[in-house]
């Protein structure tokens, strides 16, 4: 448990930079991991006596008996939560979900799902997963894990009780369509990989790819999808949507490699911070499969951090045209800290540039052309989607235009 003498030694480590946190990892953006080691910065006696009073205080006078680990949780999250809103405490299980989102790799039944008011709805059962195999589906709702009803209060925790050890039993109940009576599923936890990446061949020379997010696994997913499209258009592939709408960013070294696929040289990305390894630079280099196919990106207000960096590359470098709305505009880094007690700090540590040299924190990155979608729903996403392409606005525009370019180098060559 952690003490509130732990907690001193530990804020010199939050407050004063890395400080006693020596051997630390630095995960840029939910990223790889870098190890670093900072010299400790002591704070002022003063500081450090404050924070302690103010603790023994609560500790020995508040009206309800508070344990050491809610006071020293609690000043941390306190310390965190006013530096940025990007910036926070995570406890064990909301760092096993940054774990998760940076490797991809998980043990459950492999169930992509969105939560709307309490209604947790199957975007995508991930194929060769439990749940595929079972026959759950998209549009399924899920009202019941190993009997335990999902109510307003308690999504996050039964959606949980989905993941566990590989091996172990769960059951499912959904509800399909318009049927009141639940269907159950009664499924065996596996090793699950989170798929961030769908493609699809549409003929004619022309591709398309759907990041979902930036994980460790996402460029060499996207490499292998564009191989794939390449030997389905015998070796003419003349264009690629590349469709980054609600991604909300993951990985930077995954961000930097996309963009690497697209460009054949120069500088990608420029971060900016107080120690040396938030200062960086990434360049591109030669030798992808895409570098000379013409690409246009589709971007929205869900698109943010690493898939600005991928669609700023791009635009700054007059790579591809971007279409859709303007981006989220999370310009900013994060450093994911280990803590004891299996907890974690995220802490913004830089901030990120576009080749031109733009920041884009807190303004985003404009489209070359605006389409506005009215109806967030009627989105295509790739494959066994259940919107069609010619009901989304923004991909028609989209394959517009990059038809036009595809067009454009069939006749150069």
């Amino acid at each position: 448990m952690l003490t509130l003498r732990s907690f001193l030694i530990l804020s010199i480590g939050v407050v004063f930079g890395l400080g006693f946190a020596a051997g630390s990892v630095i995960s840029t953006g939910h990223g790889k991991d870098r190890h670093v080691r900072e010299a400790a910065q002591a704070p002022s006696a003063e500081s450090v006596g404050l924070v302690a009073e103010v603790l023994d205080r609560v500790r020995r006078e508040y009206v309800d008996r508070v344990d050491d680990r809610q006071l020293v949780e609690g000043a941390i999250r306190g310390i965190v939560k006013e530096l940025d809103q990007h910036s926070s405490y995570l406890d064990p299980s909301q760092y096993e979900e940054i774990r998760i989102s940076t490797s991809g790799n998980y043990t459950g039944v492999g169930l992509d799902v969105s939560v709307d008011d309490g209604k947790v709805t199957v975007v995508e059962p991930l194929a060769g997963a439990p749940a595929a195999e079972a026959g759950i589906l998209p549009g399924d709702v899920v009202v019941s894990v190993d009997d335990m009803p999902v109510e307003q209060g308690n999504v996050a925790e039964t959606v949980n009780r989905m993941r566990g050890a590989v091996g172990t039993p769960v059951t499912v109940d959904v509800v399909r369509g318009d049927s009141v009576k639940p269907l159950r599923f009664a499924l065996t936890r596996a090793s699950v990989q989170v798929k961030t990446v769908s493609s699809e061949y549409l003929g004619n020379g022309l591709a398309y790819f759907r990041l979902t997010a930036f994980a460790e696994s996402t460029p060499r997913d996207l490499a292998l999808a564009a191989h794939r499209a390449i030997e389905q258009s015998g070796g003419r592939l003349l264009g690629v949507v590349l469709d980054l709408r609600n991604n909300p960013g993951g990985v930077l070294d995954a961000a930097v490699q996309v963009a690497d696929e697209f460009l054949a040289d120069g500088l990608i990305v420029r971060g900016t911070g107080r120690v040396k390894q938030a200062r960086f630079e990434q360049f591109a280099s030669a030798g992808d499969e895409l570098e000379a196919v013409p690409v246009v990106l589709l971007v929205n207000g869900g698109s943010a951090s690493a898939s600005e960096i991928v669609a700023g590359a791009l635009q700054d470098r007059r790579r591809g045209k971007i279409v859709g709305e303007r981006t989220y505009g999370k310009g900013s880094v994060q450093t994911v800290m280990p803590l004891g007690e299996g907890g974690a700090l995220k802490l913004t540590t830089s901030l990120y540039l576009t080749p031109s040299g733009r920041s884009i924190n807190g303004h985003g990155i404009d489209p070359d052309v605006v389409v506005h979608n009215a109806d967030p729903q009627r989105q295509y996403r790739g494959p066994g989607s259940r919107v069609a392409m010619a009901d989304d606005q923004q991909l028609l525009e989209a394959l517009r235009l990059v038809s036009y370019e595809s067009i454009s180098l069939s006749a150069a060559r």
